[in-house]
């Protein structure tokens, strides 16, 4: 499983047109669920994305987590994050899960993060979305379950 992690001041959420979802203080989730993941790999997740240290404290260190701050969630479907641009010029997605474990990994997320105490928002699966944000920092996180990087 892998995610971007963004600090944002806000982020939102369309499709065709239409305002879906829309957080202010948090962090924009793009979520990429492989084939083979397990509930460990999207406990791992949950767990790193909720406690993850990136907003300031009051002497302006990276000390806090989205649970601190009282901040959001968005989480946003995205299995191009488990693209491999390694050979070609093509992306491979051959290890994206299938539609069926990938929506069952998300949504578990989301109740998962939503049972940490964190307001969740979400984009629509499938769906082609347009994706606003106001990066607060920039502060982008790149995390893998595996522990790749």
């Amino acid at each position: 499983m892998r995610a971007v992690v963004q600090r944002v001041k806000q982020a939102s959420v369309s499709v065709d047109g239409s305002l879906v979802s829309k957080i202010q203080r948090g962090h924009l989730v793009f979520l990429g669920v492989e084939s083979g993941d397990t509930r460990q790999d999207l406990e791992y997740m949950v767990d790193k994305i909720v406690n993850l240290r990136v907003f300031e404290d009051d002497q302006e260190k990276m000390n806090l987590s989205v649970k601190d701050v009282g901040g959001e969630l968005l989480v946003v479907s995205q299995f191009t994050l488990c693209g491999d641009c390694r050979k070609g010029r093509r992306p491979s997605f051959s290890s994206a899960a299938g539609p069926e474990d990938a929506e069952f990994y998300y949504e578990e997320f989301c109740r998962l993060a939503e049972e940490q105490g964190i307001p969740v928002k979400k984009g629509v699966f499938r769906a082609h979305m347009e994706v606003s944000l106001i990066n607060d920092g920039p502060v982008t996180m790149l995390l893998d379950s595996k522990r790749l990087f």
